[in-house]
């Protein structure tokens, strides 16, 4: 006799393995741990030897925001398919997608850890603490920048219902299994 099998994880059927979008609860418990992880990093290992906070994360972290943003505007035009812009690549859509929900985890981790920094560093009263209070609040605005234009693309990615009156007929009557 054998026994029954549970079904796999995240259930069965065509919907199975379906992307969702990004949820809010995984990026703040994911900046909570990277902010924890930085409080502890930073007050066991400043003072010996960690040279000044250096600019050219910040720099980066704003430049993928920016690149983010613009995409998500270009991308959301050409779904809607507006007069004047191409159409769109859908494998293209699908890569912006990917590239958002991984921006938006790294920006989460890199606005926890900047946050946890900036934290402790307004805690501190020293001079070179002092000194990089301006990096790492910049890194911070940066961080929450690539954050916020992540989700705005994994956004502009997604097709726009049609109305109820330009849908196909099929597209109103049950399809097989929807009962």
């Amino acid at each position: 006799m054998t026994q029954a099998q549970s079904p796999p994880p995240g259930g069965t059927g065509p919907d199975r393995a379906r992307m969702g979008p990004t949820r809010i609860s995984t990026l703040v418990v994911a900046g909570l741990a990277a902010a924890a992880a930085a409080w502890l990093l930073i007050s066991s290992f400043y003072y010996s030897g960690i040279p000044r906070l250096p600019w050219l994360p910040v720099v980066t972290l704003a430049g993928l925001a920016v690149l983010e943003g613009y995409a998500a505007v270009n991308t959301r035009g050409r779904i809607e398919r507006r007069p004047g812009r191409p159409a769109v690549n859908p494998l293209m859509v699908a890569r912006f997608v990917v590239l958002a929900k991984a921006s938006s985890l790294a920006g989460a981790i890199f606005a926890g850890f900047y946050a946890g920094l900036t934290a402790w560093l307004f805690v501190e009263s020293t001079r070179a603490a002092t000194e990089d209070r301006v990096p790492a609040g910049a890194g911070l605005l940066a961080s929450l920048a690539l954050v916020a234009a992540a989700l705005w693309l994994e956004r502009s990615c997604r097709v726009p219902e049609r109305p109820e009156d330009e849908r196909e007929p099929e597209d109103r009557e049950s399809r097989p299994g929807q009962r």
